[in-house]
C-alpha cells in the first residue's frame, strides 16, 4: 500500500490488486476515520476526501497503513439477476480475440459470477469484474462510437458495464438489456452499487417485451408567485448550488457553482443563506422581465446590468450589489468586461426542485433542474432571509481574453510518470485555453506537449477538481466542476482549491501559467519518497 499526493484535501491509496482495493475499501467505510469525507473506489486505488481542519493527511496515512487487509472481502448480500440479449455488433470481434466461438462467449459471460467493484465515467455505470476470469483483458476499441445506446452491454479490460444512458464509450459491444440501470424515479436511483453480485441471464431467443410508459400526470404548482421571466438568453443559463455531496457510490460528483465565492456573495447581498441556489450565466447576456416585486444581485464577471423600468427609464447598475425592482421593470446582465460567469440571486431564492438533495444541474450527467431557455418563468421561493450585505466587492484583477493567469498547483499523483523535461515543462511554457472548455474541464494547448516515461495504460482511478489530467496528446485537460468521477489517463498535479474560483472566471484566449505550490509527495512503508 503506498499514499500518493494530489491536493490539500485529499490523496490516493494505491493497492496491488482490485481484491485488495475492494477489501480497504470497506474497512474504510465500517472505519468511519475522523475527519473522511469520501471514498472513491477503482480498480486498484482509492480517492480519499477529507477535512483539513480536522485532520491531515500525514495522520491518516499513518492509521490506514495499520489495516490488515489481505484480500478477503464481505460483500452485499444483495444479488441482482439482468436478461441479456446477447446480440451485441462487436460479439464476433470479442469471439476472435478470445480465440472462442461466439455461443462459447456467450456461455462463459452468462455462466460466470459478476461482482460490483466501483461506480465510475457516468452516474449508474457499474464496473462488474468477475472472480471466474471467464476472459483474458479485452481492449477497448481505437476510434471510440460518437453513440453508445442505453442498456448496451460492454466489455473492456476484465471488466463488464451497462451504459446507464446513450453516451459516447469505447467498450466492446456484446448484447443489451431493457433493465433501467439508472432511474430517478426510484428510491435507489443506481441499479447497481459497490458490493454487489451480478447474474447474467441469456434471454437472446425469448420473446421481447416492451414497457409501456406510465401516465404522467401533472401535479398543481403550489401557491407561489412568479418573479420574472427569461426574455434573452445567455449562452448557458443554469441552476447551482454547493453541489451534490456524499453521492459517489452511485456515480455522481459535485457539480455546484464553478465560482463559489461569487455565489456566496451574491445571496449575502440579499439577505438569502449562502448555500440558497442561484443562477450561473456564462458570459452576460441574460434578459428578463419582472412578473412581481423582488431584489436581485449579480456577481461574479465585471458586468453591468441594464434596467429599463416599467415607467420607460432605464439606469444601469454594478454588479455586487442589491437592486430593487417591480413588476414590468426588465433587466440585462451585460456581457463581461472581465471574468467569465456571473451569479444572479433574488431575495427570498428559487421554487425549485431539489434531485438528489441538490438543486444544482451537472451537464456531465445531466442531472438536476433544465438549463434555462427564453420564455422559462422563475418562482419565487421561501427561504429565510436576513440583513442584505453592503460590503460584498468583485474580485480583483479578473481575466480578459489574452491575458496570462497564475494558477498555483500541487504536484501529484501520477507526477513519475512523467519525464523530468515534461515535468518542468508544464510550469515552464504558458497554456492557451482553447474554445473547447466548459464546466467538465479547461482544454488547454501548449507549444510543447508533455510525455511520459511510463507509457502503459492507467486503470481507471478516482479524480478531483482541478486535476490535470494529460491524455496521449500531451495537451493538458484541468478538469472542473461536472469532471467524470474516474478517468484514466494520468494526473501530474492539480490546480490547488484556492484557486478554482479563479478558474471559473478564465475565458477562452486567456493563457495559463503554473505555479508549483508542493512537490509529489508518496508514502510507502511510513516513509516519504
Amino acid at each position: 500500500m503506498q499514499f500518493l499526493s494530489v491536493n490539500a484535501d485529499c490523496f490516493l491509496i494505491e493497492l496491488s490488486s482490485l481484491e485488495e482495493t475492494l477489501a480497504l475499501y470497506s474497512k474504510l467505510q465500517n472505519a468511519q476515520l475522523k475527519g473522511v469525507k469520501d471514498l472513491i473506489p477503482a480498480a486498484k486505488t482509492i480517492l480519499v476526501f477529507f477535512n483539513e481542519i480536522e485532520t491531515q493527511f500525514q495522520a491518516l496515512t499513518s492509521v490506514i497503513s495499520t489495516f490488515e487487509i489481505g484480500s478477503s472481502l464481505e460483500r452485499n448480500a444483495q444479488e441482482v439477476i439482468i436478461p441479456i440479449h446477447y446480440n451485441g455488433e462487436d460479439l464476433a470481434q470479442v469471439a476472435a480475440l478470445q480465440g472462442l466461438s461466439v455461443a462459447d462467449v456467450i456461455l462463459k459471460h452468462q455462466q460466470s459470477v459478476w461482482n460490483v467493484a466501483f461506480i465510475g465515467f457516468a452516474p449508474g455505470f457499474a464496473y462488474m469484474s468477475s472472480p471466474d476470469h471467464p476472459f483474458t483483458d479485452i481492449p477497448r476499441l481505437k476510434v471510440p462510437r460518437k453513440k453508445i445506446p442505453a442498456g448496451s452491454l460492454g466489455l473492456a479490460g476484465k471488466y463488464s458495464g451497462i451504459y446507464p444512458k446513450d453516451s459516447p464509450g469505447g467498450w466492446q459491444l456484446i448484447g443489451t438489456t431493457n433493465e433501467k440501470m439508472w432511474d430517478l424515479e426510484r428510491q435507489n436511483p443506481a441499479l447497481l452499487l459497490p458490493g454487489m453480485t451480478v447474474h447474467f441471464e441469456d434471454v437472446t431467443h425469448h420473446p421481447v417485451s416492451l414497457s409501456v410508459p406510465k401516465q404522467i400526470i401533472p401535479t398543481e404548482k403550489p401557491s407561489v408567485e412568479p418573479v420574472f421571466k427569461i426574455t434573452a438568453p445567455s449562452l448557458q443559463m443554469l441552476i447551482q448550488d454547493e453541489g451534490r455531496f456524499n453521492q459517489t457510490n452511485i456515480g455522481v460528483g459535485t457539480a455546484g457553482a464553478m465560482d463559489l465565492a461569487a455565489m456566496h456573495s451574491a445571496n449575502r447581498i440579499v439577505g438569502n443563506p449562502i448555500q440558497s441556489a442561484v443562477i450561473e450565466v456564462l458570459n452576460g447576456g441574460l434578459k428578463a422581465k419582472m412578473q412581481g416585486s423582488a431584489v436581485i444581485a449579480v456577481t461574479g464577471a465585471r458586468s453591468n446590468i441594464c434596467v429599463k423600468f416599467a415607467d420607460g427609464q432605464k439606469a444601469d447598475f454594478d454588479s455586487y450589489q442589491a437592486i430593487a425592482l417591480d413588476a414590468g421593470d426588465e433587466f440585462q446582465i451585460q456581457t463581461p468586461t472581465a471574468g467569465l460567469r456571473n451569479y444572479l440571486s433574488i431575495r427570498g431564492g428559487f421554487d425549485l426542485q431539489p434531485v438528489l438533495n441538490s438543486y444544482s444541474f451537472d451537464s456531465l450527467a445531466v442531472l438536476g433542474p433544465e438549463p434555462l431557455k427564453v420564455g422559462d418563468v422563475l418562482y419565487q421561493g421561501h427561504v429565510a432571509t436576513s440583513n442584505i450585505s453592503l460590503y460584498e466587492t468583485a474580485k480583483a484583477n479578473l481575466p480578459m481574453v489574452g491575458d496570462t493567469v497564475e494558477l498555483d498547483i500541487v504536484m501529484g499523483p501520477r507526477t513519475d510518470w512523467f519525464d523530468p523535461d515534461s515535468i518542468e515543462k508544464l510550469c515552464q511554457q504558458t497554456w492557451l485555453v482553447t474554445n473547447e472548455s466548459n464546466r467538465v474541464g479547461l482544454r488547454l494547448s501548449g507549444l510543447s506537449p508533455l510525455s511520459r516515461k511510463i507509457t502503459h495504460e492507467l486503470e481507471s482511478e478516482g479524480t478531483c477538481i482541478g486535476a490535470l489530467q494529460i491524455p496521449p496528446s500531451g495537451q493538458p485537460v484541468l478538469f472542473m466542476n461536472d469532471h467524470p468521477l474516474t478517468g484514466g489517463y494520468p494526473v501530474i498535479a492539480s490546480v490547488a482549491k484556492h484557486h478554482w474560483d479563479l478558474v471559473a472566471q478564465i475565458p477562452a484566449g486567456c493563457h495559463i501559467k503554473f505555479n508549483k505550490i508542493e512537490e509529489f509527495k508518496k508514502i510507502e512503508n511510513g516513509y516519504e519518497h
